[in-house]
């Protein structure tokens, strides 16, 4: 006879409840789990491995005397409705805890290099000029205020905007998945990125399930964050930020950054002549149409009313795409080894390779941070070191 394990029904309760996951799809995978709940039965141990895998739960968790207080070790700027999100999911735990290992590492490796501090880092402590701080934004990222109109597309002028990070030494990474498990989606509903100050390995982390545009906002209102000096994870649900005000201080200076206030006010008019004003702006920007009309609302070229307005209408046609796109058989996604370039950031992933190559480092080690492992690791490694000497030319 196969032996059970002693566990406690709440703690299995927790799980299932942390995981967020469909009640019918863990019934599912544990056809019994409606019996252990109820205490009557006790899974085997190899059942319970099973669950704690299947619900994101470390398995250790399973054998407390209570659930454990999982708290964020970053401030939680996320709301919904005016209300604090109570509960971070597993997914966006693990994705901060591998982050401040891979920042971890990247500190110690740059000051084994003799890297100075970061001025500019928490370089904005006690100012709250929003023009200023973006015009020093720009100019520190080497970025004039129509760097996004010249480029044609959402994707070169994302591209541009992240190289220019991290040429000044901000870690940059961007995913849509917990590491390389396509499994483990992360929800933009449920955070939009996160920032972890360092002054010497700053690291900026955008969620790539939101769309292009929606990032480039993430992007710089993480910056903004850096240039305060403080850590923080937002989601920015209706357009609305936290009532923080740091963060609602971040959030103006983003959007002043993107969309600076004096432009847009001289070329409204043209906007609004197009009849699609803030698809135009976003056109024009690279940014989301309700960034757009976020920054026309904050500039009072248009009201509340009519912001509301169309944030419904952009959701409801947003609901709309996604699930036409759910129907549409799946393309051939972008090539496995360009996407680690986005998904670890090339200052990171380079440093990596450089410590391997050079001894400092266990490819061991190596594989852990950064999920690739064998000749998968190795073939990447070539070329990303091709794709930097390339561009030193």
């Amino acid at each position: 006879m196969t032996e059970t394990v002693l566990v406690k029904p709440e703690l299995l309760r927790w799980a299932i409840d942390r995981s967020r996951l469909p009640w019918e799809e863990l019934l599912s995978s544990f056809p019994k789990l409606e019996q252990w709940l109820a205490g009557d039965r006790q899974p085997t141990h190899r059942q319970l491995e099973q669950f704690a895998h299947k619900t994101m739960t470390p398995l250790g968790y399973l054998f407390l005397d209570a659930p454990p207080d999982e708290t964020l070790p970053i401030p939680d700027f996320r709301t919904v409705g005016d209300t604090p999100i109570d509960r971070p999911s597993p997914n966006l735990l693990e994705t901060i805890q591998v982050m401040k290992r891979r920042q971890e590492w990247m500190r110690d490796y740059l000051i084994e290099e003799g890297q100075e501090p970061l001025d500019f880092v928490a370089s904005n402590k006690q100012a709250r000029n929003i023009v200023s701080l973006a015009a020093r934004m720009r100019e520190r990222l080497g970025l004039n205020t129509d760097w996004a109109e010249v480029h044609t597309t959402w994707e070169e002028a994302l591209r541009t905007f992240r190289n220019a990070a991290e040429r000044i030494g901000v870690l940059v990474a961007s995913s849509a998945v917990v590491g390389l498990n396509n499994h483990r989606p992360l929800d933009p509903q449920e955070f939009r990125g996160f920032v972890l100050c360092d002054e010497y390995a700053p690291l900026v982390f955008v969620n790539a399930a939101d769309s292009k545009s929606a990032r480039m906002f993430t992007l710089a209102h993480e910056l903004a964050h850096l240039w305060v000096g403080r850590d923080g994870l937002f989601n920015l649900i209706n357009m609305m930020p936290h009532q923080d005000e740091t963060e609602r201080f971040c959030n103006q200076v983003a959007a002043e950054f993107l969309i600076p206030g004096h432009k847009l006010t001289e070329r409204w008019q043209e906007a609004n002549a197009s009849g699609k004003p803030f698809q135009t702006i976003g056109r024009w920007y690279k940014v989301s149409p309700v960034v757009a009309a976020r920054r026309a609302l904050d500039l009072k070229l248009i009201s509340k009313d009519q912001f509301f307005a169309f944030y419904q209408q952009d959701r409801d046609e947003w609901e709309r795409r996604k699930a036409e796109e759910k129907k549409r058989p799946k393309s051939g996604g972008p090539n496995f080894y360009d996407v680690q370039d986005v998904r670890l950031g090339r200052k990171f992933a380079y440093a990596v390779v450089c410590a391997a190559r050079e001894g400092r480092l266990l490819y061991r080690d190596a594989y852990q941070l950064t999920d690739l492992t064998g000749e998968t690791f190795d073939r990447y490694a070539n070329l990303l070191t091709q794709r930097m000497k390339d561009e030193r030319r």
